[in-house]
């Protein structure tokens, strides 16, 4: 583990760390988590947690009858403010409990992930992915309803909240304690493994590989990023929620706002190209050759990645959520049906199509990325093609969404710790996620990714037994709340962005 310098002394063997790593921990791991499903045959085969959360979601989308699409305007407006009010119990408003909630599902999924998605299962994963984002909003609707219903006010007036609580308390007020237990407790576990990892080493990692290609020196000392990051990461954790928020706010839309329209300037700049690229995306999802377990594959890899993407059913979300100023649990629900739309169906898509416009996903030239697992060095690589300095305008934006991303993933794990080993003992959390940080730089992307993925979709597992158990008291909620705004008896006032004058019901709301 430890190698002899020319100097006499010792320093530590990065590639031993990550071997270790790999052997003792993903692979376990993996073998226990991530099981398979045959379907019909060997041939047929699909993860059992993509299945899961597949089947979580159409069920919550029908149960809720399509309120991805009946509440669509009407979360619009809450995110803007209207509905706002600074006396409700809470900690942040809806916009900045979106923003941090969106600075943790918005981030190296979406360009990383997405680069190996299309890379691996060709351009009809996008399809997949935009499918799955698209069912995906219910699914969030539904955890983070039950995050606000089933919260803590502390007297301090800071709130606990999140899966942990809706499956232990919600699930005891339905006469299954101990299961309800047992759920929180795995929920938890595997949250704090998904903030180390997935929220916060992955982040690193992606975001490492696209500031390595334009600069390079950090190919041979990657700790300095490393080290870097565990500085400015911990500058922000110490400040709790509101810091986050307020960063989150901030960082959110600058990052976002200006990834896209890098996308944009990519796209436009080839448009012509883009009809070849939307007919390639459908043929890959729906043409004769990919039926059966061709096609099978690509609607896993789609769905996969857009549930690391966007989280939606993994119940990560319902924790930032829950901190939110409303006293209406099913209204914050409705403004977190935004999250897989803006994450997965705007921002996902556009970087699929970049990648499968500028023909980067199978370009021999960038096979060597595409095995390393180096989604965000692969989507530079597309970029450059467009213009040749675009690499350091997606070099920020990595930055920013790592670094965003990071710290939110910090917020989700510290409450899942607090909830299981008590406020006393979170200085041992913050150790632990600093040097999670550090390990993001100096492990193999490979591993990094499979640790990820295998912490945050293995919390669909805990979360969606008790977000199904639990829909019925969702959707009660959803029509009593639904049948308040076409009645005229919520409020609504002046929002953050624009003056706008009282209106009996939102708009576009359907009457069903």
């Amino acid at each position: 583990m430890f190698q002899t310098t020319s100097r006499g002394g010792t320093t530590l063997d990065f590639a031993t760390v990550d071997d270790l790593f790999g052997r003792f921990v993903v692979a376990p791991l993996a073998e226990v988590l991530f099981f398979d499903l045959a379907f019909w045959s060997d041939d047929l085969r699909i993860p059992a947690v993509v299945a899961w959360l597949g089947f979580g979601a159409i069920f919550l989308t029908l149960r809720m009858g399509f309120v991805n699409l009946r509440a669509f305007r009407h979360a619009v407006d809450v995110t803007a403010g209207h509905y706002d009010d600074p006396r409700d119990a809470g900690e942040v408003n809806h916009f900045q409990a979106l923003a941090a909630a969106l600075s943790a599902t918005v981030g190296l999924g979406n360009i990383a992930g997405v680069a190996l998605a299309v890379a691996t299962g060709g351009p009809g994963a996008t399809f997949w992915m935009i499918v799955a984002g698209f069912l995906g909003m219910t699914s969030k609707f539904a955890e983070c309803t039950l995050g606000q219903r089933y919260r803590h006010v502390r007297p301090d007036g800071h709130v606990m909240g999140g899966a942990m609580y809706y499956l232990s308390q919600g699930l005891a007020g339905r006469g299954l304690p101990r299961l309800g237990k047992a759920l929180g407790v795995a929920f938890a576990v595997l949250c704090i493994g998904g903030a180390l990892f997935g929220g916060n080493a992955f982040q690193v990692s992606q975001s490492l590989g696209a500031i390595q290609e334009v600069a390079p020196a950090l190919l041979e000392s990657p700790w300095i990023y490393g080290l870097a990051m565990v500085v400015l990461v911990g500058l922000v954790i110490l400040g709790g929620i509101k810091r986050i928020a307020n960063v989150a706010s901030a960082v959110v839309p600058v990052m976002g706002i200006g990834y896209t329209l890098t996308c944009l300037f990519v796209l436009l700049y080839n448009w012509e190209r883009i009809p070849d690229a939307v007919a390639a995306i459908l043929a890959g999802a729906f043409s004769p050759e990919a039926v059966g377990g061709g096609m099978l594959g690509v609607i896993v890899v789609g769905f996969q990645r857009a549930a690391f993407s966007s989280e939606a059913g993994v119940g990560s979300a319902a924790i930032a959520h829950a901190a939110a100023r409303t006293p209406y649990p099913v209204r914050e629900g409705i403004v977190a049906l935004l999250e897989p739309f803006i994450d997965t169906v705007v921002i996902c898509t556009m970087t699929a199509l970049a990648i499968v416009i500028t023909g980067a996903w199978n370009d021999p030239a960038y096979a060597h990325l595409v095995e390393a697992s180096k989604g965000a060095a692969l989507t530079s690589a597309a970029f450059a093609q467009v213009v040749s300095w675009f690499p350091w305008v997606l070099a920020v934006a990595v930055f920013l969404f790592a670094y965003s991303t990071a710290i939110s993933w910090y917020y989700y794990g510290d409450r899942c710790w607090t909830w299981l080993f008590g406020e006393k003992s979170v200085l041992a959390y913050r150790l632990l996620f600093l040097c999670a940080t550090f390990l993001g730089a100096v492990i193999t992307a490979d591993n990094v990714l499979a640790m990820g993925d295998l912490m945050i979709l293995s919390m669909a597992f805990p979360n969606l037994v008790g977000v199904l158990l639990l829909s019925g008291e969702v959707r009660e909620e959803l029509d009593a709340y639904l049948g308040k705004l076409r009645a005229g008896e919520l409020p609504r006032h002046r929002g953050y962005f624009t003056p706008i004058k009282r209106e009996a019901a939102a708009p576009g709301l359907s009457k069903d």
